[in-house]
């Protein structure tokens, strides 16, 4: 029996990884899956995660849990960011060393790189370059969680690994219109633009950077396939002091042409326009995933289905994300 601990399963990510991991129990798989809120259990507070791994004493963690959101959360609020990420990252893995934990998967960003890396870009980027002054904050919290599973397992021999996922969308996204990512954002604006009668939408920036996205359900099977990885394939495939691994499609498209996949999934026959006063951020940022692909994966959402499917989900769970 694996007694697996998911930190942050009512996040989007970590909800799709326990939704997987629950379907693998059923199926016969020996599994004891355990579980907290953030009001059971705060992340950022030493003693309280210490506590709680010296009781529950899990053989593997997936550290799920983070702050997120889009370019004007990062900017609003900075201090968070940084602040509650490196203390979730710090508690997590440092006290699952503590209580014996010899496997964990954290998941980071694509953030973490350059502004300007080469593109697509590959995970010998990470620290080459400086970053998206929008959001450096969460950016540092993110290489440091890198580093701390490298220097555990380099120092303790323990095996702590680290995926570095594209943008990612899908059930359970932070809808809100400011805070949340780009695509949750205009999939709500865009139906609010539908059920309003609004004749035009205006999208943040000039429309012309291009982003890659991930459908989450895509990234859960993914972070289940790198944790099962035997240490020698994973090894084999990465670098000890850049050991973290992208997880993307492979693929990227223009905030306006996302904006143009958003209007037709939703129904919104009007004028899409672009806002140049907001920040753009990076120009690109497009994953190299050869890594992933050479070990056997590669993500199987297209992101016209993956759109169309979230927005049903959003539809259907429209009224919470509603003020």
């Amino acid at each position: 029996m694996t007694r697996l601990y998911v930190a942050g399963h009512r996040g989007m990510v970590g909800g799709a990884i326990l939704r997987r991991l629950e379907k693998r129990r059923a199926a016969g798989e020996r599994l004891d899956l355990v579980t907290r809120t953030h009001t059971e259990l705060d992340l950022t507070d030493q003693a309280a995660v210490r506590a709680f791994f010296a009781a529950e004493r899990p053989d593997v963690v997936i550290l799920a849990a983070a702050r997120v959101g889009g370019i004007h959360a990062n900017s609003t609020y900075p201090a968070e960011f940084i602040y509650e990420n490196l203390m979730i990252e710090c508690n997590v893995i440092h006290q699952a060393f503590a209580a014996g934990v010899t496997r964990l998967l954290q998941l980071g960003s694509s953030c973490i790189y350059p502004r300007l890396a080469p593109q697509p870009v590959a995970e010998q980027a990470l620290l080459t370059g400086p970053l998206e002054p929008t959001n450096e904050p969460y950016a540092v919290a993110k290489i440091a969680g890198i580093k701390l599973c490298e220097s555990y397992s380099r120092q303790y021999g323990v095996d702590y690994r680290s995926v570095m996922p594209a943008n990612l969308y899908g059930p359970g996204d932070n809808f809100h219109p400011d805070n949340g990512h780009v695509l949750p954002a205009l999939i709500r604006r865009f139906d609010e633009a539908v059920r309003s009668g609004a004749e035009a939408v205006t999208i943040w920036g000039t429309g012309m950077p291009r982003r890659e996205f991930l459908h989450v359900d895509d990234m859960a099977e993914a972070s289940l396939f790198v944790l099962d990885l035997d240490r020698a394939t994973y090894e084999a495939n990465t670098q000890p002091m850049q050991s973290h691994i992208n997880v993307g499609s492979g693929r990227d498209i223009s905030i306006l042409e996302l904006a143009q996949l958003v209007a037709r999934v939703t129904g919104f026959s009007g004028r899409i326009e672009t806002d140049p006063t907001r920040h753009d951020g990076t120009p690109r940022k497009l994953m190299d995933v050869s890594r992933l692909r050479d070990m056997g994966w590669r993500a199987g959402i297209p992101l016209d289905r993956g759109v169309a499917e979230t927005y049903r989900w959003f539809v259907d769970h429209r009224d919470a994300f509603r003020g």
